[in-house]
């Protein structure tokens, strides 16, 4: 007499489908659970919808706009035939409308793609606004007016709730001339002057963007450099580029409030002065989407902030609620909440699973020229933090560069004293994205320099810049 034993699918529900719901779910799926993801705005979430996929999508037309403009620099003129065939030098003209069109589309068919890899591989999505009824189950309240309402038990779940724009009472958004991240894609033609308040990263892409797309721009930072906290190298040849684009940097300015005039906005700063101009773009940081959800109840554990404490593996205070993404503590950025996501579920449903470090995050900063950094940072070794060596190369150097008409940025890359190991990086450069990637293999790795020097970068390129940086290191190293 034999007997059969079956062993329950796991199940797993999913709160929110930006990219750490989504990788999540798609991750659950493949490992054989039974998975359900709830999503009040659409796979992808805002990430998708009105951040990252919009925003980066706009600075890629203002790359456009600005590889036109500095054609001439490069011997490419553009000329349009006037009266009696005199050559006259036509305007680049931006079409705010329909790049903003193309935008949302983008966006849109991003999201769709997405939803369809979701359904293909089983999985079971819930469009509705979610909160958590104990460790155990969701509740999604759906149809036209959320009366309706799904119960979702699990075994596992994952909280991917993202976070927004941050508002403040004194500059209270209207979505006309005061504006979050969120509402600039309802513009139908460039601003006059956009006053951006704000110079962290998203106030430094915007202002970066508008300013190439032909906008005048005053970007009010309250600190002493645009992008606080970033490398203070790569902080200054942004804003030094900044300026020479026309942009006016008001360092050590905080803004007070934002008001709306007849014909557009009015900005006080902390000391008096005021900043007149079209619009307003507030981005003064974001707040995580936990509040109402059920989180604290089930017994999740919240900072002040209200963002979820996680621990490496994306685990909360409860053993099986998960939370991944800008809704929580670890790193706000996209491709880390993906990693969270497939951490979060390789860990719940026993498989590999690597905790994540922080030293070892990539990430950017979609400025012109980008700016990419990994690992140990310069002020990491100034403070004893890291014991490291530092040797940066200007991009100019580089006979890519010269041949691209390039004349801004640098390689930095910083190793450890003794054994020459990679520890960090920083690259100012267009597509410091991309050329950010060899360092980071380095520092994941634990290459040393004399390790990266040995391979072979194509002649000429960018990315050779990584290989000189690293044999001049060879020479610090045995000195």
């Amino acid at each position: 007499m034999s007997s059969t034993t079956f062993e329950r699918t796991q199940r797993v529900a999913v709160l929110g489908g930006g990219p750490g719901g989504y990788e999540a779910a798609l991750a659950a799926a493949q490992l054989g659970a039974e998975v359900t993801l709830v999503e009040r705005v659409g796979v992808g979430g805002s990430a998708v919808l009105t951040d990252v996929v919009p925003s980066k999508s706009l600075i890629a037309t203002a790359d456009a706009a600005v590889a036109i403009s500095e054609a001439s620099d490069l011997g490419v003129n553009f000329y349009a035939k006037g009266e009696n065939g005199k050559p006259l030098k036509p305007e680049i003209a931006i079409n705010l409308a329909a790049v903003n069109k193309r935008l949302i589309a983008l966006a849109g068919q991003q999201s769709e793609d997405m939803r369809a890899t979701l359904l293909d591989a089983g999985v079971r999505i819930l469009s509705g606004h979610g909160r958590l009824e104990g460790p155990n189950a969701i509740v999604v309240s759906t149809g036209e007016r959320g009366t309706d309402f799904d119960r979702v038990e699990a075994d596992t779940i994952v909280v991917a709730v993202g976070a927004s724009p941050r508002e403040l009472d004194s500059a209270k958004p209207d979505g006309k001339r005061i504006l979050t991240w969120t509402q600039l894609y309802d513009m139908k033609s460039l601003p006059e002057h956009l006053i951006v308040v704000g110079s962290g990263v998203t106030g430094a892409e915007f202002a970066s963007a508008y300013m190439n797309l032909g906008a005048k721009v005053t970007l009010v930072s309250s600190r002493d450099q645009v992008l606080p906290g970033e490398d203070k190298d790569a902080a200054s040849v942004l804003e030094k580029v900044f300026k020479r684009g026309g942009m006016q940097v008001l360092s050590k300015s905080r803004a007070d409030k934002v008001e709306v005039t007849k014909d557009g906005v009015t900005v006080t700063l902390s000391d008096g002065r005021t900043v007149d101009g079209s619009h307003c773009l507030m981005a003064v940081g974001s707040i995580p989407n936990t509040a109402g959800i059920g989180l604290e109840e089930a017994g999740v554990e919240l900072d002040d902030s209200g963002h979820v404490r996680v621990n490496k593996v994306a685990r909360t205070s409860v053993p099986n609620v998960y939370a991944v993404g800008d809704c929580t503590n670890f790193f706000p950025l996209a491709s880390v909440a993906s990693m969270q996501g497939r951490t979060a579920v390789f860990h719940a449903l026993g498989d590999i699973v690597i905790p994540l470090e922080l030293i070892k995050i990539t990430s950017n900063i979609f400025t012109a020229p980008e700016i990419a950094t990994v690992g140990y940072g310069v002020k990491d070794v100034e403070d004893g933090v890291a014991d490291g060596m530092v040797y940066k190369l200007p991009l100019a150097a580089n006979p890519r560069a010269k041949m691209m008409g390039i004349k801004d940025g640098f390689v930095k890359l910083i190793a450890r004293k003794g054994s020459g190991t990679v520890i960090g990086g920083v690259i100012v450069a267009p597509k410091a994205s991309e050329l950010i990637y060899p360092i980071a293999v380095a520092v994941e790795r634990r290459l040393t320099v004399d390790q990266v020097s040995r391979v072979f970068a194509a002649y000429p390129s960018l990315s050779s810049s990584i290989t000189d940086a690293s044999r001049a290191m060879h020479l610090v190293n045995i000195s």
